[in-house]
């Protein structure tokens, strides 16, 4: 009995540990994210640059042969692309630790790998909700709104879609150590899924090449299983939402789990070769 009571006390001792970690990684992000004005505005802006001049221009000129509210589809679509986008380019913070070898003192700690990963991605996260509340409030100027049903679904879910998005920023991560490069290939993997997944234009017909890029992207079923629960009972549901959501959910799940663990066996490995 005592060896079973000493090892379960030795498990809650690693888990208390493992979340512990998580949480002080995160708050170190947050706490830099706060001491930097320009990130917090940039993180407003890109909304109004994203949404208030690309979208609005799309929902003057080709809105005329949908069976929806474009703007209320683009805004929910924003809202997604912002978590996603923003959570992906604030993981980017780890190749600047590396130079500065701070992840070689975070990867000495005893925590795992994976509790260093989540917490950077909580921690980036933070920038996400700010641009997220930005998208909000441009929806708002532009008359677009979701009671606060919708938007509480929508807060439940983005920290899964944050985790999506980090998780698959870190294979960049873990195969490029220089900051420019690795910003650059940020951008190569997100504008293309802000266009291919759905987030302002709708991929319903998408076929060929389109259609098999499209279905491989974990934002197309992150925007998806949003778009699920905001249009739920809707008339609009059948034109709108792609899959059912279970299966949206198991699909980002799955990619996030799989990006995750090569992630982070990437970055693992880039760290102890140096």
């Amino acid at each position: 009995m005592n060896e079973i009571s000493l090892t379960n006390g030795r498990r809650k001792s690693r888990i208390r540990r493992e979340i512990n970690a998580v949480i002080t990684i995160a708050l170190r992000d947050i706490t830099l994210a706060l001491r930097s004005p320009s990130t917090i505005i940039m993180s407003l802006a890109m909304p109004l640059i994203m949404m208030g001049m690309l979208g609005g221009s799309l929902a003057e000129n080709m809105t005329g042969g949908l069976h929806f509210d474009y703007n209320k589809f683009m805004m929910v679509g924003m809202m997604v692309n912002m978590l996603f986008m923003v959570t992906t380019t604030g993981m980017m913070s780890l190749v600047e630790d590396h130079t500065t070898d701070f992840t070689q003192e975070m990867l000495v700690s005893p925590v795992s790998r994976y509790a260093i990963v989540i917490g950077k991605i909580f921690g980036s996260s933070f920038g996400a909700i700010i641009s997220m509340a930005g998208t909000l409030i441009v929806g708002l100027i532009m008359g677009i709104t979701l009671n606060p049903g919708q938007l509480l679904m929508i807060l439940i879910l983005s920290p899964l879609m944050c985790l999506s998005g980090g998780a698959l920023a870190m294979i960049i991560i873990g195969l490029i150590k220089s900051n420019k490069t690795a910003n650059i290939a940020v951008m190569l993997i997100t504008m293309p899924q802000m266009f291919l997944s759905g987030a302002i234009i709708p991929i319903n017909n998408s076929s060929g090449i389109l259609y098999i890029l499209s279905h491989a992207m974990p934002m197309t079923y992150c925007l998806d299983l949003v778009r699920a629960v905001v249009y739920a009972g809707t008339p609009e549901y059948a034109s709108v939402v792609l899959f059912n959501p279970v299966v949206n959910f198991i699909a980002i799940v799955v990619l996030t789990v799989i990006c995750l663990i090569i992630g982070t066996f990437l970055f693992a490995r880039s760290e102890k070769s140096r």
